[in-house]
């Protein structure tokens, strides 16, 4: 179901296949921005209908403003239909590698995905693969279309944008563009130079690791300042006070991230990934997932030595999105933190100022009722509330210091 001003069989620049999510929307609207007319495509109706009446489906900084900048000037069109596909050379593909029940890379929405868009192809298209992928991916895409008789070209351009600030990194951050034949790669250049005169060209495969071990080193990372914690905490000293002895006028130490809980939808996934791909040989990064999800199950058995039974008091647990200032829950692991404390037999109430869930309750009701706070997401508004004297377990040290 089309929705554009301009008639139906107008030429667009790019279509962006997966066009409604955290990466391929924000994608969409730099690309229109710089000038392009931009196809979205995406099976979510719900989600295509409110991008269409101009409405933002997720935070993301300035996006919704520059959404309903764009809209009247027709550079944007959206579809649920694959067949938007036929009215372009250039097409941007958001399908990522999901993990299966056995927790490895599955190539069945790579299958899918082929399937059901070689038919609407152009010959000579340009499909820019554009999500985390399983190394190899790349390769066995191009594989299925030539299986097919599709005649494309293939590229992998990952993105790497922190969520929430896609609109300022997409223009500030060098693009990487993986291709395995210079034609490839020379459209794929030229489409991103519409955002960044910033270029690094390599094989496909080679951006694929590039793209797994840029989240993996970020998600080890976390992992060693919250196994330095525990292990701190669990010898009775105080944690700030060694991050300071650490940190101050120590330049090699200051990208020591504070503890927290290390969450989303990549990180964990693509250290599994790599795990995956090294056939478990991966000791460094297995040991990553373990502390880090294990971190929610260490900060109940904390709270239990502190405060005794935790049956029948009442827990405040602020925060319920994955990261700060930010309204999407894959895979956080204060859901995980909620149930383990549900566990122990706690009453839990839970808050947070951007996710829609009718689970959660106001801040100030759960600031009235709770006993024990403890700091899920560090959301700043977090920062201004009056806690009152209320026990307050604050592990990333967003509210006076790291207590546990």
């Amino acid at each position: 179901m089309p929705m554009a001003s301009e008639a139906p069989e107008a030429a667009l620049d790019v279509v962006v296949l997966g066009g409604g999510g955290h990466v391929g929307l924000p994608l969409s609207l730099a690309f229109a921005k710089a000038g392009l007319r931009v196809g979205i495509v995406d099976i979510a109706e719900a989600t295509v209908a409110r991008i269409g009446r101009g409405e933002m489906p997720f935070l993301e900084a300035g996006a919704d403003e520059l959404l309903a900048e764009l809209l009247p000037t027709g550079r944007l069109e959206l579809s649920v239909s694959a067949e938007m596909l036929r009215r372009t050379h250039q097409v941007v593909v958001v399908v990522g590698t999901p993990i299966d029940e056995f927790l490895n890379p599955s190539m069945t929405v790579f299958e899918r995905t082929v399937d059901q868009i070689f038919p609407h192809l152009q010959p000579g298209t340009l499909v820019v693969l554009r999500s985390t992928v399983y190394p190899g991916t790349s390769e066995y895409v191009a594989g299925a279309f030539e299986a097919r008789t599709c005649d494309v070209q293939i590229a992998f351009c990952p993105e790497r944008i922190a969520e929430g600030h896609a609109l300022e990194e997409l223009s500030s951050l060098p693009q990487i563009v993986g291709s395995d034949d210079d034609s490839a790669g020379d459209r794929a250049e030229k489409l991103f130079r519409n955002l960044t005169s910033d270029i690094i060209r390599v094989s496909t495969k080679e951006a694929e690791f590039a793209k797994l071990f840029t989240n993996a080193w970020r998600y080890m990372k976390f992992a060693v300042a919250n196994q330095f914690f525990t292990i701190a905490h669990s010898a009775g000293v105080d944690y700030n006070r060694i991050l300071h002895a650490i940190k101050t006028d120590y330049p090699r130490a200051a990208d020591l991230p504070s503890p927290g809980l290390a969450a989303g939808p990549c990180l964990l996934k693509d250290t599994m990934q790599l795990a995956a791909f090294t056939f478990d040989h991966f000791p460094i990064g297995q040991s990553a997932m373990q502390v880090n999800e294990g971190l929610p199950a260490y900060m109940v058995e904390a709270m239990v030595r502190r405060y005794g039974s935790l049956r029948g008091r009442t827990v405040g647990l602020l925060g319920m999105a994955f990261k700060a200032e930010s309204d999407d829950i894959r895979s956080s692991l204060s859901y995980k933190l909620r149930k383990l404390l549900m566990w122990s037999g706690a009453r839990v109430l839970c808050t947070d100022p951007y996710v829609a869930d009718p689970r959660l309750m106001p801040l100030d009701e759960v600031l009235a009722a709770a006993e024990i706070l403890v700091l899920g997401v560090p959301h700043r508004v977090y920062r201004d509330a009056n806690l009152g004297d209320r026990e307050l377990v604050d592990i990333w040290g967003a509210l006076g210091g790291i207590r546990l």
